[in-house]
């Protein structure tokens, strides 16, 4: 597993500060650029910002293309 994997992890839960412990957090698009996007973690108690992410537009592209190799790998029961 090479570290550029470990790039493409999104957060489940974050600490924030106000609630004094680990808290899940939901993910909030803040801004949309031409070569990447910006994401802000919000707690989900408090609604405060604990973190923020950055997708540039590579790393969408290898996110889709994972995606859709994982699609064609699976196995479908109707």
């Amino acid at each position: 597993m090479s570290a550029r994997q470990f790039d493409q992890f999104r957060a489940s839960s974050l600490y924030c500060q106000s609630c004094q412990k680990a808290m899940p957090v939901r993910e909030k698009l803040l801004l949309v650029l031409p070569d990447r996007e910006l994401y802000d973690y919000l707690c989900t108690s408090c609604g405060n910002a604990v973190g923020t992410r950055e997708v540039t537009a590579t790393d969408k592209l290898i996110e889709q293309k994972m995606a859709a190799q994982h699609g064609r790998n699976q196995v479908r029961i109707l």
